[in-house]
């Protein structure tokens, strides 16, 4: 079953629909009305500091100078839980994260210095 709550934020109110089945979910709906909306104690960017953390620690992680990407991409699905906040949302029995790195070295000119004769 899935219940509406809401979460202040800078720009407004901010509601989602969670999944009353996650764990520590407990309605504060004394009757099970549906479509009532749930105020969530806290506030919508502190629920996502959790995400944009693990964001922070990847790109540190794959900025290394061994690697030395030209440009970092992070994918990741994000789960919003009334009781933990933004979490890494799971596809299948894993955790969800996508990394690409991407590389563009010019090519030198034919004949030029580093390519095989």
């Amino acid at each position: 079953m899935n219940e509406l709550v809401r979460w202040e934020s800078d720009e407004g109110p901010v509601v989602v629909e969670v999944d009353t089945r996650d764990p520590g979910f407990r309605s504060v709906s004394r009757r099970g009305e549906s479509g009532e909306i749930h105020e969530v104690e806290g506030r919508f960017e502190s629920a996502l500091n959790n995400v944009r953390g693990a964001a922070m620690s990847a790109l540190r992680t794959f900025r290394d100078r061994a690697l030395d990407p030209e440009t970092i991409e992070l994918e990741f699905g994000v789960k919003l839980s009334a009781a933990a906040g933004a979490v890494i949302a799971k596809t299948a029995a894993e955790g969800h994260l996508t990394v690409k790195l991407t590389w563009s070295r010019p090519v030198p000119p034919e004949g030029g210095p580093g390519r095989d004769a």
